[in-house]
C-alpha cells in the first residue's frame, strides 16, 4: 500500500516528530490495514526503522491513549498516535541520589569530602547523574538552595582526594574569595614518569588545546592562555618514576597533568597526557588504570570562624599498592 504522492504534504506537517519532542497525528485512511511499525515508517520517513522500533520498545508510542506494546498490531485509520518526548538526561542533573560519601569534616558551614577516583564532581555532557553533586543533594537537601550544591572547586573524575563544599551562600562566597586570593592550600601527591631531582616550579599559561578541544595545553604566547603555576618537590624516587608533592598556586583545568607533561614527565596512568604505547614503560606502571594523582592535603580558613583548618587524606588503595610494589623492586 502506497501513500498517494498528492497527500504526502498533508501528513508531513502533522507528523514531523523530532526525537526530543512530543508529536501526535491521526492515522490516515491510506495506512489502514498496516502494522503499527509499518504505519510509523510511512508517516515518519525521516526516522529509521530501528529508531522507530526503539521508541516502541521504550513505551514512547501510544495509540488511542494506550501505550503500544505490540509493533505488529494493525491500524485501521483515524487512530490518534502520540509519540512521547525522550527523557532529557539533563533532568537528572539536580536529582538527589543515595551515593556514599567519605566525609573528612562537616559542620553547619561546610563539608570536606574525600572523593574517590571515578566519581564525577559536577553533572555535564555524558555524566548527567551519579555525580558528587547528586550525592550532596541527598546527604544535605538544603544544598539545593546553594548554587552548584555548594561546590566551589573540582577534581578530575579520575583524581582522588579532598575538596571543600559550602553549605550556605555566605560560606560559598567566602570560600570562592579565598580561592581567588590563592590562600587555599591544595597539595597533591603525583607519580610522574622519569627521574626528577630536588624541587621546581612550572610557570606556564594553560588554555584549550589548539586542535584537540577535549584537551588542555601549555599555550605560551597565546591570548587564550591563563596564568598557571605548579610547585613540586620530590618525595621518593623509583628509577623510572618519581613520587612528587605538587602544590597549586593557581587552579586551572588539568593543571598538574598538563604542567608535568609539558616538562616531559607526564603522570603515570594518565590516559590523556601520559606516555603512548607500552614499549618503554614497565608493566607495573601500566597497571594503574587512571592518572596517579591524589589531593592529599587541603588547608583553608573556616568560612564562619576564620580559624585555620587543614585535613589530610590517605592514599587510595590502588595508588598505595603501586608505590608498595615500586619500593619492593627498588
Amino acid at each position: 500500500m502506497k501513500i498517494p504522492q498528492s497527500n504526502r504534504a498533508d501528513y508531513s506537517a502533522s507528523s514531523a516528530v523530532c526525537p526530543e519532542e512530543q508529536g501526535c497525528f491521526t492515522v490516515p485512511p491510506e495506512c489502514a490495514g498496516l502494522r503499527l511499525d509499518q504505519a510509523l515508517a510511512r508517516l515518519l520517513p525521516q526516522h529509521s526503522r530501528s529508531r522507530l522500533q526503539a521508541w516502541l520498545r521504550e513505551g514512547r508510542v501510544s495509540v488511542a491513549g494506550v501505550v503500544a506494546d505490540d509493533a505488529k498490531r494493525k491500524v485501521w485509520g483515524g487512530e490518534l498516535i502520540v509519540v512521547a518526548a525522550a527523557p532529557d538526561p539533563r533532568a537528572a542533573a539536580d536529582a538527589a541520589e543515595d551515593i556514599a560519601l567519605s566525609i573528612a569534616y562537616e559542620d553547619a558551614d561546610m563539608l570536606v569530602i574525600d572523593k574517590p577516583a571515578g566519581l564525577v564532581v559536577h553533572p555535564g555532557s555524558g555524566n548527567w547523574q551519579g555525580t558528587l553533586l547528586n550525592a550532596l543533594l541527598h546527604h544535605a537537601p538544603q544544598l539545593a538552595a546553594v548554587p552548584r550544591a555548594g561546590i566551589v572547586h573540582r577534581l578530575d573524575k579520575q583524581t582522588s582526594g579532598l575538596l571543600v563544599v559550602a553549605k550556605t551562600l555566605e560560606a560559598q562566597t567566602d570560600l570562592v574569595r579565598q580561592l581567588q586570593a590563592r590562600t587555599v592550600q591544595r597539595h597533591y601527591l603525583a607519580l610522574a614518569h622519569g627521574k626528577l631531582a630536588g624541587a621546581g616550579t612550572v610557570d606556564a599559561p594553560i588554555g584549550r588545546h589548539p586542535t584537540q578541544r577535549v584537551k588542555m595545553a601549555v599555550v605560551a604566547g597565546s591570548k587564550h592562555g591563563k596564568e598557571a603555576r605548579t610547585h613540586y618537590t620530590v618525595c621518593e624516587s623509583f628509577g623510572e618514576a618519581t613520587l612528587l608533592e605538587c602544590k597549586l598556586e593557581t587552579g586551572r583545568t588539568h593543571q598538574i597533568r598538563v604542567h608535568m607533561a609539558s616538562i616531559k614527565h607526564p603522570l603515570v596512568g594518565d590516559p590523556v597526557y601520559g606516555k603512548r604505547g607500552a614499549g618503554s614503560v614497565s608493566p607495573l606502571l601500566l597497571s594503574l588504570p587512571r592518572q596517579a594523582l591524589h589531593a592529599w592535603r587541603l588547608g583553608l580558613l573556616h568560612p564562619g570562624t576564620h580559624q585555620e583548618m587543614a585535613w589530610e587524606a590517605p592514599l587510595p588503595e590502588d595508588f598505595a599498592n603501586l608505590l608498595t610494589a615500586l619500593r619492593t623492586l627498588a
